[in-house]
Order: C-alpha cells, then structure tokens, then sequence
C-alpha cells in the first residue's frame, strides 16, 4: 500500500446519497452517478469521483449508514433534478492510501489503513468523513485511494 500525506482542497460536489449497509450494495449508485455524467457531458479525463462513507459503522447500525457517491463540479454547477444533491468537501490533512481497485485489495485496505495509521502515530479526525477517490487517471491504472481525516 503506497501512503502519502496530502492537504485535499474544498471540492463542491454533485452527489447520490444511499443509506444501508456498506458494501457491494454501493455499486449500483456509482453507476447511477456516472450514467448521469456522461448523459450530462461531466464525464471527462480530469474527473473525479468520490465515495464517502458518512457514518462509522462500528457506532452506526448499517442500516443507518449513509454512504454518498459525488462527481467534484465546478462552483457555478447547478443541479436539474430531484435525485442529485449539491454538497461540499471540508478541506483538511488527510493520509491516502493508494491502492488497486479492485474488492479485495479494498476490503484488505479497510482493514489494514487504520494499524497504519496507528504505527505512524496519526490520529483520525472523526469530524470529517473517510473518502474513497476515483481520478480517472488512476481508474485507467487500476488504482483507487483512501482519503483518510487526519489532524
């Protein structure tokens, strides 16, 4: 697993909230998303993605977990339906683990990023939201990271 520290930037975000359990029942959103995208000529090669957990499922009940699927916009985006909601990214330090994209390599790395985090003596910041980044360049490369809040 490749890490690096990195001050994301606020991201203005165009997004698909689904609430339940984590997991393979996400996938279906991210292609909601994406399929909106490219109908709304967003999709490009700079693009970025996001999923964000919103909840800790070990003090949420998983079918309470909310867990959101963003396409990052421009500030003057505006959003023309009922199914797409317009949010924003707290900037901040996070720790971002590289990794392949694909569900094992995933499921491994939420198991492993937080004894990482541990033995290099990060502490999470629990007021912003963990966030899985799509950049298409790194899609194209089989990669994904895990954004990680850090103080």
């Amino acid at each position: 697993m490749d890490v690096n520290i990195e001050m994301i930037p606020s991201y203005k975000i165009a997004y698909i909230r689904r609430k339940g359990p984590y997991g393979s029942d996400n996938v279906p959103i991210m292609e909601q998303l994406k399929n909106w995208a490219i109908e709304k000529n967003l999709l490009c090669e700079a693009s970025i993605i996001l999923g964000i957990a919103q909840d800790n499922p070990e003090f949420t009940a998983p079918k309470d977990c909310r867990y959101d699927v963003g396409l990052v916009v421009l500030d003057k985006f505006k959003v023309d339906n009922n199914y797409i909601n317009f949010g924003e990214i707290i900037p901040g330090k996070y720790c971002v683990f590289k990794i392949n994209h694909t569900a094992e390599a995933m499921k491994k790395a939420w198991l492993d990023m937080f004894s990482e985090l541990s033995k290099r003596s990060y502490e999470i910041d629990n007021k912003r939201p963990i966030i899985e980044r799509y950049s298409m360049k790194l899609i194209n490369k089989h990669c994904c990271e895990i954004c990680v809040p850090i103080l």
